[in-house]
């Protein structure tokens, strides 16, 4: 029986409520120096605001080696009343100290990923309930090829989603050459981000036909051009028979970015975006969208 995994516990995907299906509440890295999301204080407060205006989910796509935190959930989750999804999972090779990436090589990264979502993220007992893998720009790496096989071994042994970064929104297709195609990962269990990045009508097409998930996120980038974009591109794959493989998120990355430090933050998804999507979708579409889609994307027969 599907559920999905979150941080308190595992939960029928119907109970998820509206979600923000791809967003961080704790992320460092040495490619964001001073914008580190490492406040518990500022992740309450940026959660509280989220359920002010209807959030009742979050999907913390954060993986591992980049200031996840995963101590931190289960409280802000309780105190807060949001649901919250942590990841496993590996970013890019720029992300993280040489020497950490070698560890892992040598210790086996299928069997972190496993032991994350199964046993629990170190001493913490919170298990993570997706994996996050990312890919580069219209190209995937030795590093990618190698988180994403891992991904995809680490899948087959548990039944868990795979969540991928596309840099720029690129490189759709070769993912799931290599997930879907190569790994044997059935379409339905792939969740490919930051589609709004690069709106390329006929891949976004392509992509949905393999049955993966097409996450539209990080509405209120003001350096993302191609952000304002959104609507009508999510309206196309609609109008195509793609509506049932979306879904949408706030991605705040820097901490900049959060509403509470003067940004659009987590609130800006249901308080800006979603109006303006229902005025090209409509509220019913929209509304499955924010609580439908994820329960069914995130969701897993678990094993």
């Amino acid at each position: 029986m599907s559920r999905v995994r979150t941080v308190l516990g595992d939960l029928p995907p119907e109970e998820l409520g509206v979600c923000d299906a791809h967003d961080h509440l704790f992320l460092s890295s040495p490619q964001f120096p001073g914008q580190e999301l490492d406040d518990t204080v500022a992740a309450r407060a940026e959660l509280t605001a989220f359920r002010a205006v209807g959030g009742a989910a979050v999907v913390q796509w954060t993986p591992h080696g980049m200031g996840r935190r995963a101590a931190d959930l289960p409280e802000l989750s309780r105190a807060t009343g949001v649901r919250l999804v942590c990841a496993t999972g590996l970013h890019q090779a720029a992300h993280y100290d040489p020497e950490l990436l070698d560890q892992l090589r040598d210790a086996g990264l299928a069997g972190l990923f496993v032991a994350e979502l199964t046993e629990g993220i170190g001493t913490t007992g919170v298990r993570a309930g997706l994996i996050k893998v990312a890919g580069g720009f219209h190209a995937l790496d030795a590093h990618a090829r190698w988180t994403m096989k891992a991904a995809a071994e680490a899948h087959h042994a548990t039944g868990a989603p795979i969540a991928v970064h596309l840099e720029l929104g690129t490189g759709a297709l070769d993912v799931l050459d290599l997930l879907c195609g190569e790994s044997g990962v059935p379409g339905d269990r792939v969740i490919l981000g930051h589609l709004n990045r690069s709106p390329d009508p006929v891949v976004q097409r392509e992509a949905a036909a393999s049955g993966c998930w097409l996450a539209f996120d990080g509405p209120s980038r003001a350096h993302h051009a191609t952000d304002w974009r959104m609507p009508e591109a999510v309206r196309a794959l609609a109008e195509a028979g793609f509506a049932d493989r979306l879904l949408l998120g706030g991605d705040t990355v820097l901490a900049g970015a959060r509403s509470v430090d003067g940004g659009p933050g987590m609130p800006y998804l249901l308080r800006r975006a979603r109006p303006r999507l229902e005025a090209e979708l409509g509220a019913e579409l929209v509304d499955r969208i924010l609580t439908e889609h994820p329960g069914r994307a995130f969701g897993a027969d678990w094993r």
